[in-house]
């Protein structure tokens, strides 16, 4: 049987975690700010989650990126590409610096995630839907190997209007994946609008019930109610769990907030002064 090394963070200190938060958010700033395109408002909306995957929860070495062992997490709505690079550069797999070349045609920092170049990312996302099939596959065959590994997926409420999502969802439940934890990033807005008005995917946590998953809701802008979560879900057995983080697009920047319109547009120069402003971020 393989036993797998821990290498967990562990940050305890709640003020610690949110200052890590507020620091993804400023990186996606500069980051799309930089590229002069991007995904800032579901970015901005789950740097806490974020924060605590990879400063508070998951086994991983930023130093052996593909360690055997390591938990992993997928990034299903890849477009929130800038806010996983962020997090991924204040763990430390790449250079902080790099945030400001994101889209470039030379950076290894693209517009939706790439496990073949970028240290820390385990899987190449960006087609809406696909990531929990991933995430299935990953969990499984961690099972079948007994390594150990608990597997994250990261979806958008809009994302979870995609079928395969139902599909993948009956997988998981299927072959009884408690390892696996999907997280739902519900802030009811999606490129079109509302997601209530686009295509209503509420109740999330009736629907995930019936599918056969442990359901969890939070407020994803609260750092220990995530944490709270996180352990719950280690403890649940013979299921998967699906957290539903109940957050705010846009979060952190006033005039990003609850607002469609910053799916995906860059900030112009003055927007971007005064979002690094609210953050507390040198401009």
């Amino acid at each position: 049987m393989y036993k797998r090394r821990e290498s967990i963070l562990k940050i305890k200190d709640i003020n610690e975690l949110q200052t890590y938060a507020n620091k993804i958010r400023q990186g996606v700033i500069e980051a799309v700010y930089s590229a002069k395109s991007g995904h800032p408002g579901g970015s901005l909306s789950i740097a806490e989650i974020l924060a605590v995957l990879y400063f508070n929860q998951m086994n991983i070495d930023e130093k052996n990126p593909k360690a055997k062992g390591r938990d992993r997490l997928v990034l299903s709505k890849g477009h929130t590409a800038p806010a996983l690079y962020s997090t991924l550069a204040l763990r430390g797999f790449f250079d902080i610096n790099e945030l400001k070349t994101l889209r470039n045609i030379n950076s290894k920092l693209q517009g939706h995630p790439d496990m073949k170049n970028i240290p820390g990312v385990d899987a190449s996302t960006g087609s809406l839907g696909q990531g929990l099939s991933i995430a299935n596959g990953m969990a499984l065959a961690s099972k079948m190997d007994s390594e150990g590994v608990r597997v994250y997926c990261i979806c958008g409420d809009g994302e979870i209007e995609e079928g395969q999502i139902w599909e993948a969802a009956m997988t998981s439940s299927h072959y009884k994946l408690d390892n696996l934890c999907l997280i739902v990033d519900n802030n009811n807005l999606q490129i079109d609008g509302a997601v209530s008005d686009v295509m209503n995917i509420y109740p999330i946590d009736e629907k995930f019930k019936s599918f056969g998953f442990e359901v969890i809701n939070v407020d994803g802008h609260n750092i220990p109610e995530l944490i709270s979560a996180f352990e719950q879900a280690k403890k649940v057995k013979g299921k998967p769990t699906v957290i539903i983080a109940n957050t705010i697009k846009g979060k952190g920047v006033s005039f990003m907030e609850n607002e469609a319109g910053w799916h995906g547009k860059a900030p112009n120069e003055e927007e971007y002064k005064q979002a690094m402003k609210e953050l507390g971020g040198a401009v």
